[in-house]
Parts: C-alpha cells; structure tokens; sequence
C-alpha cells in the first residue's frame, strides 16, 4: 500500500553523480516519506546504481539551451500535476517553475525550495544577459512566495536574505562520513605506484574552475600525475591541449564514476584541488562538495582563496591557499607539499580530526526542522 506521504524531489540533471540529492532523498525516506526523484535521461547517461527510492529519467527532444528548460519544465509540471504528491522538493531554479505552478494548483501540497547556487549569476548566464533576465524575472515572481527554502552555504543565504527579505535554511553539501567496505588498489585503478598522484574531481569542470591552470601546471612538476575524475564544459579542451603539448604521461582524464568508486581514486590521491575563480558572484561564494570528500578520504587540500573555502580549510589546517592564483605558483605551491612529507603528514591528521566535525550525519541535523518526520 502506497503511503499518503509522498516526496517527489526534482532536479534538471541525470541523477548519476548528484550526492547532494541522493543524501535529502535518503534523508526523506528516514522521515517516514515514500521518496521519487526525478531528472532526466540523455543520449551519454549511465545506468543508475541500485537506490532504496524509485527514480524516473525523463527522455527529452531537446538536450540543452532554453528549448530543454521549457521542454523539461513543461513535461515535469504535468508530471507532478497527475501525480500524487505531499512534498515537492525542487532543486535550483531550472526546476522551481514547475514546482510552485503545481503547488498552487494542489494546496495541499508543500512546496520546498533547495538552491545548490546563487543561479542567475552562473559564469553560464552572467555572459548571456538577455538569458539572465528571464531567469532573473522567474525567480524574482516566484521567490518571494516560497515559504521554505534552503542553500548550500551562509554566503548565498546572506545574499538572497538582502535580496529578498526572506529567511533561508543553510544545509552545506557535506561527507557522509565515508567508511569503505573494500578500497580497490592502485593497480586496480591503473594509477602509477611510483608517482605522486594530485586530483581535480567533480560534475561540473567547467571555465573558470581552475583545470586549465591545473594542467599548464604540471609543466613544471615532476613525478606527479594529475587525475580529472569528472566531467565538464573544459575536459574537451583540456584533452587536446594535453595531447598537443605532449602531457599525456603527466595528466589522466578518468571521467565520470559513481561516487563511491571516485572516492577511490580520491583516497589515494595526495592533494586534493578546488580551484575556483572569483570571477562571478555565484563561484565567489561557492563552498564545493568536493572540499569535504578530500577532508574525508584524507587528502589534503590546495585552494584558491574563495572566502567559503578558504575558511573551511584555514579553520582545520586541511591544506594550503594559493592567494595569487595561476599555474606558476600552483606548480610552487604543489611542489613545495609534495616535497615535505612531514607537512603532508600532518595535514592527513588534521583531515582525520575535521570529518569527525564535518560530516553529513551531523549536518542533515538541520533538515528536521524543515522535513519533520510523518507518518
């Protein structure tokens, strides 16, 4: 028998690597709701791994640019208007349009937004003015009238506090406390036994994000490899550019993986890179995912100086900021680490200490004043 407290939780990507959405929807089912979390499926996704809750991957015509959001906004709105439903959750702002048209039709159905970034101000949109408005106007429309709603760190909060006057939840993107049944090899991953191994890992490694000073970097760093495990908007360029300047023994390109396999290749890496630019608001005031799984798997973190990020390292002593940011003191600062085995030490240590702090099992604390429990 189908329970009356059903949450379906909507999102515009694959569901393949989105931990943040796979942890509310775990979160969901332990408060007593039957969980549906849906996206979409493309030409280049992978199967899904087994889940507790049902997923629904939505075929579309259209595969990006605005076409795919009203495509997508449109097939998820009858979606959820045919559908039973208690608990909408939508996440980022591609989805909200959706969401709040149907809540105000069913009214008693809760609507609660979750906003991953400050949206209308992605390096995506900031160059694309004419997009930004209208994504600007649909927030500006629906925003105010949203009773709940929660981000990823206290900068985006404080920023829509200013904006709109509204109270907002903080909820960061943190570790499950990461505890391997089995960890597979080096050998078993194809990473080299005889060099150190630095990892830039992520969804999203787009413009902007540092990958291409990573890899001019390694230029000038000797027995290390770089590994990209992830996707993004750069991996293209960033493959040629490997392949023209003869780097292929210096820079791996893994690709996507599931989560738990990319921990893998995370835990053996020796520093960890996030190294977003402050060119936009929204990457200004990021606090990455991935920031929190280098603390878990102890691998010690090289940063730029991005305000959420560089508090988080700074308060633990997980890692080191490069303040003037490019490839020339990156290399500076990646040697100099490699080099002192007694500072790596000591930085593993503290990633030891800080998971302990930050984690997820302490930080979905906050979701039971948003979701309480049902049923």
């Amino acid at each position: 028998m189908l329970s009356k407290n059903r949450a379906i939780v909507s999102v515009t990507n694959d569901l393949y690597t989105d931990q943040r959405v796979h942890k509310i929807c775990l979160f969901l089912e332990e408060q007593g709701y039957e969980v549906l979390l849906v996206g979409r499926k493309r030409k280049s996704s992978l199967p899904l791994n087994k889940r507790t809750y049902k997923t629904k991957r939505m075929k579309l015509l259209f595969d990006k640019g605005a076409l795919f959001y009203a495509e997508y906004n449109f097939r998820l709105f009858l979606f959820l208007l045919f559908k039973r439903n208690s608990l909408l959750v939508s996440n980022d702002l591609d989805t909200l349009l959706a969401n709040y048209c149907v809540s105000r039709l069913k009214r008693k159905t809760r609507l609660v937004y979750d906003s991953h970034e400050y949206f209308t101000e992605v390096p995506e949109l900031v160059n694309r003015p004419k997009v930004q408005r209208i994504w600007e106007k649909i927030e500006g429309r629906i925003f105010p009238n949203l009773e709940t709603i929660y981000t990823v760190n206290s900068s985006i909060a404080e920023l829509y506090k200013l904006k709109y006057k509204k109270e907002i939840f903080v909820v960061r993107n943190i570790s499950m406390l990461w505890k391997p049944e089995k960890l597979k090899s080096k050998e078993a991953l194809n990473l080299p036994l005889d060099k150190k191994i630095i990892i830039l890992q992520g969804a999203g490694i787009n413009i902007d994000r540092g990958a291409e000073e990573a890899v001019e970097a390694m230029k000038l760093i000797e027995n290390a490899v770089l590994l990209f495990v992830g996707d993004g908007d750069v991996i293209p360029f960033l493959k040629e550019y490997v392949e023209a300047n003869k780097l292929t023994q210096k820079v791996i390109f893994v690709g996507r993986k599931p989560y738990l396999e990319m921990m893998n290749y995370t835990f053996h890496a020796d520093l960890g890179l996030t190294l977003d630019k402050a060119t936009n608001i929204n990457y200004k005031n990021s606090l990455p995912n991935k920031v929190f799984d280098y603390i878990h798997t102890e691998t010690p973190i090289i940063a730029t100086s991005i305000y959420e990020v560089k508090n988080v390292v700074e308060k633990y002593n997980v890692g080191k900021i490069v303040e003037d940011f490019n490839s020339e003191n990156l290399a500076k600062l990646i040697n100099f680490i490699l080099s002192n085995e007694f500072l790596l030490s000591e930085l593993k240590a503290n990633c030891l200490i800080a998971r302990e702090i930050e984690n997820w099992e302490k930080e979905k604390e906050i979701l039971k004043q948003i979701y309480p429990r049902v049923g």
